[in-house]
């Protein structure tokens, strides 16, 4: 990456790396890493990590924001603050995929503005403030985002299927529900997951999507659907 590129993220981010090489980690796509002939790491576990790290902050914020909730009104309203969709949404605001470091392939095939990657990025950039910042630093980061969409009053709760199937679910102490990867078809830039959710091995519901997670929510749906929901 070039300086300027380097200088203008940042101001981006409203934040300044001490080690900047947290940073380009954070934009680095596993199809860069594999794809370059130098021992580059790619943002896959900086990802792990900053989903993490948004998790816990957002439900703290929200935690104490909303005494009045019930857990499983918590459970929705983050997924909804968490969810790829608004996590895309925040990397175009910060315009990420200008700086990503992608494959010819993925660069070519529009990569840059895919939903997935754009998320998983922000993702990783999270842990990099994380790691290189501390916890309140990722904090400030995290809450610029989170709180202007709470207040927004056009503002909609994401449907968090796999979360109401699980409490329908829970209802019944002895049911067992599990989420199986079938099958995954298409070429490295526009995969496809198909998942089955069982209920005591018994498949309620299947789903297709660009990600496990959309896939599993897909399926979450269509098993409510069955179950009259």
């Amino acid at each position: 990456m070039k300086e300027s590129d380097i200088q203008m993220l940042e101001k981006n981010l409203g934040y300044n790396f001490n080690n900047l090489n947290y940073l380009k980690t954070a934009l680095t796509h596993s199809s860069y890493a594999n794809e370059s002939k130098a021992k580059f790491d790619s943002n896959e576990r900086l990802e792990f990590l900053g989903d993490s790290v948004l998790s816990i902050v957002v439900s703290d914020y929200i935690f104490f924001k909303c005494p009045d909730f019930p857990e499983g009104d918590l459970t929705k309203l983050r997924a909804s603050l968490v969810c790829e969709k608004s996590l895309c949404k925040f990397s175009k605001i910060l315009n990420v995929g200008r700086f990503l470091r992608l494959s010819h392939g993925e660069a070519n095939s529009n990569g840059a503005n895919r939903p997935s990657i754009l998320a998983d990025a922000f993702e990783a950039i999270i842990a990099a403030i994380y790691l290189d910042g501390g916890l309140e630093k990722a904090r400030d980061f995290i809450l610029k985002f989170i709180i202007p969409d709470i207040k927004n009053p056009n503002f909609n709760t994401f449907k968090d299927y796999k979360t109401q199937l699980q409490e329908i679910i829970q209802q019944n102490h002895n049911e067992i529900i599990k989420y199986t990867l079938v099958d995954q078809f298409g070429p490295d830039h526009d995969k496809r997951f198909v998942v089955e959710v069982s209920l005591n091995n018994n498949v309620i519901g299947k789903g297709k999507g660009k990600s496990k997670k959309e896939a599993e929510q897909e399926a979450a749906r269509e098993a409510l659907k069955l179950m009259g929901y």
